[in-house]
């Protein structure tokens, strides 16, 4: 499924509702990073991808190993996650899981991080993780 923001009809305001119904406008999430490298609009060192997932390189590592993990449908951040996307959130970690496996982290350790808002770091608001690696990583981190 694209990023999509959908706007009732009785009202001005945005936000995610499931596109089965048909009384309201699709817009497209033109104004979200995320969305657009899943879009195909703008190109990512892909490292693993599914229906519902995107895993890419992140283009200013802060370790040798920096990938994002996202899923496809636009979840602004932690908050906006509902018990309808536990599936998609169970996957992401199924992949970190896979992707740790495959560059050799799982032997050496690694970690995972999830920044919410601007105060924690958070620049590009889709949900994301980043999974760190191949380095020493100190705490506490920030």
């Amino acid at each position: 499924m694209l990023c999509l923001w959908v706007s009732t009809s009785q009202s001005n305001s945005k936000t995610m509702l499931p596109l089965k119904s048909t009384s309201y406008t699709i817009k497209a999430m033109s104004d979200c990073l995320f969305c657009e490298i899943v879009a195909g609009n703008i190109p990512c060192k892909k490292v693993e991808e599914t229906d519902t997932l995107l895993a890419f390189e992140d283009i200013n590592p802060v370790a040798p190993i920096h990938v994002l993990v996202i899923p496809k449908t636009h979840i602004a951040d932690v908050l906006g996650i509902t018990d309808n996307h536990s599936s998609v959130i169970a996957d992401m970690y199924s992949m970190v899981n896979k992707i740790a496996k495959d560059r050799g982290l799982d032997k050496m350790g690694f970690r995972l991080v999830v920044n919410n808002g601007s105060e924690a770091g958070q620049t590009v608001f889709h949900l994301h993780f980043h999974l760190l690696g191949g380095r020493p990583m100190a705490w506490p981190p920030g």
